[in-house]
Formats: structure tokens, C-alpha cells, sequence
């Protein structure tokens, strides 16, 4: 499933330590759907518990809403940090700690005598339960490369996506029947069984982590998860959760503190090596933006019908928190069915119209609901708020999927759900200020005004998104998401080696012969192979999405370069004062770069990257234009001086000199392979551009993981 900003390819070969049999059986998924229904059940579930708290505690029940809001802004703080410590430490180890810190909220919550001691638990929830479902996201991700799979089956994303809708959905019903039976208490002490059981699936059925711990010092450590880029995000997004909560009345100085900060943290972002919020992406990447705006839009309908609606039955029609629940059952039932027939289709474009169009609906009949209509009809009205909730969270993680980085999705999952609850916190605002002076019908029909507008701007959005169109048709020539490529036909090409399936039975195709349409498979000389690794530099790492994770692999391609013989080029690109004096002024690309002195030669920027070690047979070029060609390096005759006629290619970036260097040496005839995990571009579009339609003309497209394999099966 190639997507945009993707830097791998999808046939890889499986790694070692791959998983046998069903790779995503029950022993796997168990724990996963679990541990990501914790924090969406806990958003919800405290929604029919407030009036019983704030009598227990003799307080306003209005005091008892910074429950619900200190949840929701942990969560949304939480939920990229926990992804992005996910890449950095690896999944399993950030999910177990995230289970085991529920594990605790429930201890804390369960013997709380005070709104303080509530508070600490609800924040200690936010930020364990916002684990499970960016972690999950990279497992699930990470099992299917070792599986060697294109992509996971589409019911293992689906169940993921069917777990936190219909938990969130069914929060209040859940909540409601503990509550009515066992008291407030039971929002809390619940977490202690489910927390317990998911921590020991999880030890059982996950594997560990294959990479090793690193920390470094302290300033590595900030530097590589971006520390204060998370402050940053923080700080912006605590000074919005205050201006909302503060409507209607509007606190000006909590609103300018949030522009601010978003200001300063896109400055730093821009300029951080390893941004946390990757401002670079978000923009090149118009797809994987819309979807987070997307997806924070259609929660905020679903959570104002969630929160309002509840309000709305408990006061003005006098139910009990555990009749409430009870009405909301077949909202998260619905939930659940929306999302598993969503689930089962690869076309993600008609689903999330149809979410649209079913929020639109949905909102316009709560304009006719008051005191006096009857049950039935209200329940129908949560229903249609139900499918639109299973529609919109399957559609929008899938395109996700696909739109997101691979290096980092476990980020990208958790900005998912950041900004659904951004949605969230803006929701308790709207519901706030319809009810300030009490709940009523007008205040509930003040909320489906508003509703309506959402709504509209959500279907709007989708219709015109022609990115979804694209990825459809794009998707619809795929194989069945899980499915393995077929293995390599024979092949009568005499320049190829040809590997055979017994001794490597899970390498994919990878190649068409364009002559005779037969797959083959090249095999790979190391002794007449040479790893061009380009412009892996400072100054260019700062440009692309992802760059520790391209860095990382440009190691491991260093590495096996190093254990089986093959000769290493290291390309940088970088300018003497007499070089910048010869740049023409129209050479716009080189004149820009003159006039930034950005590419000056003896300076830090322009160095090759400190973590890739040249050795004393290690060939460094040094350039003054785009290609490692160009004529004032001897790249030539150094190849053939070591009598080189393959090259392994890796570089950055995808449209400057890997473009120009892999076309000018096809053109001269070397046989290319191009690492796609080690290849990045500033704009993720243009990347995939080239690796799906164009350079698979002239190269064969493989990952870091392939070498070994293919360099065995030349010997």
C-alpha cells in the first residue's frame, strides 16, 4: 500500500525473527484492541458519573467538568509524545508502561476523597491510556513489514477502528450501568481489571522489541524526541483548552497565549533536525492534514451529541444515569456495525461522504427534538450520530494509513487522535455555552445549529478533496491488503540471477521485464557493488520528513555494505568561495543556495552526517552541482578503477540528486538498486511520485532489508 511520504517499499523480504503462521492472530490483536478501547471508554465513561460526584463531594456539579476536560487535554498531549517515544524506544515498551500507568490511575481513583485526588487520576488515565493506540498503530505496522506483507488486513485496522468508536459510543451506557449498581467509584476502580488483563495479553502476545534501549545524554535524548517542540505543543494547546473553557465569555489573553506559542512552535519546528510536530509535512502533505482536520470535526459533531445529549436526558427529561446509558446503547452498537462494514472496503472516499452527509442528517433532526418527543425517536436520532462515528474513525485512520510517514506513524496516529480531541474539547465548550443558563430544549437546539454548520464544512471538505478520489483508484490496482505478492516467475533474462524460492521463500518480485513481462529477481555482487550514500548532510536532513529514520536506515545499508565487501561513496554537496564566485545568477537552485551561504564548504551543515563513519577504503565526493555525476567530481573513474558495475543508491533528496544521479547512471549503464527506506524527499508527494512511475523504469526499487538476501543468492 504505497502512499504518500511512505519511504518504504511495500514487497520487502521478511526479516529475521518473522512471525510464523497467522502473523495477526487472536495472541496478537488481543492486547492491542484492548489496550486502545482504555482511552476512549475512559472518555466517555465518566460522562453519567458528574451528578453523582459532585453529591458526593458536595460541589457544583459544573466543578465536576474539568474531569472531563483534564482527560482530554492530557490525551491530547499525550498521544503524539507516546507515539513518537514509541519510535524512539519501540512499541512494546511504551504500550506496557502506558497499561501499567492505568493500571495505577485506577488505584488512585478508586480511593480518591477529593476533586484534587480525582483530577491527578483522570490525568494519570489521560496519559497511560493515550499509549495503546499509537503503539498499537506502529505494532501493527511493524508486524506486517517482518510478515512481508504490503499492507496489514484490512479487518485487523477495522477492529482497531471498531474498538475505540464503539467504546467511545458505549462509554456512557457502560458507565451508566456500573455507576446505577456500584456507585461513582466504579468509573475508576474499573481500570484495575481491564488494565490487569490487557498488561498480561500484551506480555503473552507481544513480542519484544527488537531494537535496543539508547538514551544518551540528556541533550541527545531532548534533541531526538524533540522535547521542547512537545512543551511547545503543550503550551499552545493548554492555553486554547482555557479559552474554550472560558466561553461564552471570552478570556482574550488565554487566546493570544495559544497563538503565540503556535507561532513559536512552528518557528522551531521548522528548524528543529527531529521536529515533533512536523510543520514541513503537514503542509507538503495536503492529504494527511485534511484528514486531521477532517476527523477533529466530525468528533466534535459526535462528542456534542455524546455530552449534550446525555445532559439533555438526565435534567430535562429526568432520567437516571443508568437509563441514559441505556439509550445510548444502540448509538454504540451502530458504532461498532458502521466500522466493520467500513472496514471491508478498500475505497475510503464514499464512506466518508456518506459519514458527511449522515452528520448533516443527523444534526437537523436533533433541531426536532424536545421534551415532549418520544424516546424511540430520540434513540433513532443516536443511531444515525452512530454510524456516522463507525464511518468517519475506520475512513479517516485508513487514509491516515496511507497518507502518514512509515518511520513515523506511531506520531502521526497519535496527532489523530490530538486533534479528535481537540473536537473534544471544543465540544464540552459549545455544549458549555448552550447550557450556561441550564439545560433546555432551546440549548439543545442551540447545539444542532451549530451541528449544522459542522457538519456542512465537513461534507464540503470531502467532496472537494480529490486526493481521495485518487487514492481510491490508486488502492482499487493493489493486492488485498495482507496479501503477499506473488513470488518471482522464471525468467529468461541471461543478465539476471535469478533466486530461487526454496532458498529464500519469502522474497517478493520485484521487477517487470519490460520486453517480456516476466518478475525476476536480481541477485547482488557485493565485490562489484558500490553503496552510493548522497547527500546525507545537515543541511539537507533538516528538509525531509522523518529524517532520523532515513538516517537510521542509511546506517543499516552502511553496515551491511561494511560486512560483505561492497564499496562505500560518500556524496556531499558543498561550496568553496571560488565554487559560489562561479554559480551563475540564472542557476536558480545554486544562485539561492550562494546567496543563503548555506552550502559552505568546511562548515558543520555540509559535513556528512557524524553517525555515518567513513573508514580509511571509503571513497567521500565532493560536489558542486546536483548530480553525483557532475562534471567536476571523479565518481567514473574511481568506479572503474574498483571495477564497480552496480550501484546501490540512497540519498536525499528523492527529486535532486537521487533523480539526477540514477538517471545518468542508468544512462550509462550500471545496474541500479535503490534503497526506498533511505530515500526521502521535503515533499512526500513528489516522492512517491517517482518511486511508483518513475524510477522503477531504470532501477530496482528495494528496502535496507533486502541486501542480505540478495546479496547471498550471488554467491
Amino acid at each position: 500500500m504505497p502512499s504518500a511520504g511512505d519511504t518504504r517499499t511495500p514487497e520487502r523480504i521478511s526479516e529475521a525473527g518473522a512471525p510464523r503462521g497467522n502473523p495477526f492472530g487472536a495472541r496478537f490483536v488481543a492486547p492491542l484492541y484492548l489496550g486502545a478501547s482504555l482511552n476512549p471508554v475512559n472518555s466517555s465513561i465518566i460522562a453519567t458519573a458528574l451528578v453523582a460526584i459532585a453529591a458526593a463531594l458536595h460541589i457544583p456539579v459544573g466543578d465536576t467538568a474539568i474531569l472531563i476536560s483534564s482527560l482530554y487535554l492530557t490525551s491530547a498531549l499525550a498521544q503524539p509524545a507516546a507515539g513518537r517515544l514509541a519510535e524512539e524506544f519501540g512499541p512494546r515498551r511504551i504500550f506496557v508502561a502506558g497499561i501499567t500507568l492505568v493500571l495505577v490511575a485506577g488505584i488512585v481513583g478508586s480511593l480518591a476523597h477529593s476533586l484534587t485526588a480525582l483530577i491527578v487520576a483522570r490525568v494519570l488515565i489521560g496519559a497511560g491510556t493515550s499509549a495503546g493506540y499509537p503503539a498499537a498503530m506502529l505494532l501493527i505496522r511493524r508486524r506486517a513489514e517482518q510478515a512481508g506483507h504490503a499492507a496489514p488486513p484490512r479487518e485487523v485496522l477495522g477492529g482497531l477502528s471498531i474498538t475505540s468508536a464503539a467504546t467511545v459510543a458505549v462509554g456512557p451506557a457502560i458507565g451508566g450501568l456500573l455507576i446505577g449498581g456500584a456507585g461513582w467509584r466504579a468509573a475508576f476502580w474499573i481500570n484495575i481489571p481491564v488494565a490487569a488483563v490487557a498488561l498480561f495479553l500484551a506480555l503473552a502476545g507481544i513480542a519484544q522489541d527488537s531494537d535496543p534501549l539508547r538514551f544518551g545524554s540528556p541533550r541527545a535524548l531532548a534533541s531526538r524526541i524533540d522535547l521542547l517542540g512537545m512543551l511547545g505543543f503543550g503550551g499552545s494547546l493548554t492555553a486554547l483548552m482555557i479559552f474554550l473553557d472560558a466561553l461564552p465569555r471570552l478570556d482574550w489573553p488565554a487566546l493570544a497565549a495559544a497563538l503565540v506559542l503556535a507561532a513559536a512552535l512552528a518557528g522551531w519546528e521548522l528548524r528543529a533536525a527531529q521536529p515533533f510536530l512536523d510543520v514541513r509535512l503537514l503542509v507538503a502533505n495536503g492529504a494527511l492534514t485534511r484528514t486531521y482536520l477532517r476527523n477533529g470535526l466530525t468528533l466534535m459533531g459526535t462528542y456534542v451529541i455524546l455530552y449534550g445529549l446525555t445532559q439533555w436526558l438526565e435534567v430535562a427529561r429526568g432520567l437516571s444515569a443508568y437509563q441514559a446509558g441505556l439509550m445510548l446503547m444502540p448509538m454504540g452498537v451502530l458504532t461498532a456495525l458502521a466500522a466493520r462494514v467500513v472496514s471491508r472496503r478498500a475505497a475510503v472516499r464514499w464512506p466518508l461522504i456518506a459519514c458527511a452527509v449522515l452528520l448533516l442528517v443527523g444534526a437537523m433532526a436533533t433541531l426536532f427534538v424536545g421534551s415532549g418527543t418520544p424516546i424511540a425517536a430520540v434513540i433513532c436520532v443516536t443511531a444515525v450520530f452512530g454510524l456516522t462515528s463507525g464511518a468517519g474513525t475506520v475512513a479517516n485512520q485508513t487514509v491516515l494509513y496511507q497518507e502518514a510517514p512509515a518511520a513515523a506513524l506511531g506520531t502521526a496516529s497519535g496527532l489523530l487522535r490530538t486533534f479528535g480531541y481537540i473536537g473534544s474539547i471544543a465540544s464540552a465548550a459549545i455544549t458549555g455555552t448552550a447550557f450556561h443558563r441550564g439545560v433546555s430544549d432551546s440549548g439543545l437546539h442551540s447545539i444542532a445549529w451549530v451541528l449544522v454548520a459542522i457538519s456542512a464544512l465537513v461534507l464540503v471538505m470531502t467532496v472537494l478533496d480529490r486526493q481521495l478520489t485518487r487514492a481510491d483508484l490508486h488502492h482499487t490496482d493493489q493486492p488485498p491488503a495482507g496479501a503477499r505478492n506473488p513470488g518471482p516467475a522464471p525468467s529468461t533474462e541471461p543478465t539476471r540471477t535469478e533466486i530461487p524460492r526454496t532458498e529464500l521463500p519469502r522474497t517478493e518480485s520485484r521487477s517487470a521485464d519490460m520486453t517480456t513481462g516476466t518478475h525476476t529477481t536480481p541477485a547482488l555482487d557485493p565485490a562489484r557493488t558500490a553503496l552510493l550514500l548522497m547527500d546525507f548532510q545537515p543541511v539537507v536532513l533538516g528538509a525531509v520528513p522523518d529524517p532520523q529514520g532515513v538516517l537510521a536506515r542509511a546506517g543499516e545499508a552502511l553496515a551491511w555494505a561494511r560486512a560483505h565487501g561492497a564499496h562505500v561513496v560518500f556524496v556531499r554537496v558543498a561550496l568553496t568561495e571560488k565554487d559560489a564566485a562561479a554559480v551563475p545568477a540564472h542557476n536558480k537552485t545554486f544562485s539561492q543556495a550562494v546567496a543563503a551561504g548555506y552550502l559552505t564548504d568546511g562548515t558543520a551543515a555540509t559535513a556528512v552526517h557524524e553517525s555515518l563513519k567513513a573508514e580509511e577504503d571509503d571513497l567521500t565526493v565532493r560536489k558542486t552541482r546536483i548530480s553525483a555525476f557532475a562534471s567536476d567530481t571523479d565518481l567514473r573513474a574511481e568506479l572503474r578503477a574498483r571495477n564497480v558495475d552496480t550501484l546501490v543508491l540512497a540519498g536525499l533528496s528523492t527529486s535532486g540528486v537521487v533523480l539526477t544521479t540514477l538517471r545518468q547512471a542508468a544512462d550509462e549503464d550500471y545496474r541500479l538498486f535503490l534503497l526506498a527506506d533511505a530515500t526521502a524527499d521535503p515533499d512526500p508527494e513528489v516522492h512517491r511520485v517517482l518511486m511508483e512511475k518513475v524510477f522503477p523504469h531504470q532501477a530496482e526499487i528495494i528496502s535496507t532489508a533486502d541486501l542480505a538476501a540478495l546479496s547471498t543468492a550471488a554467491q
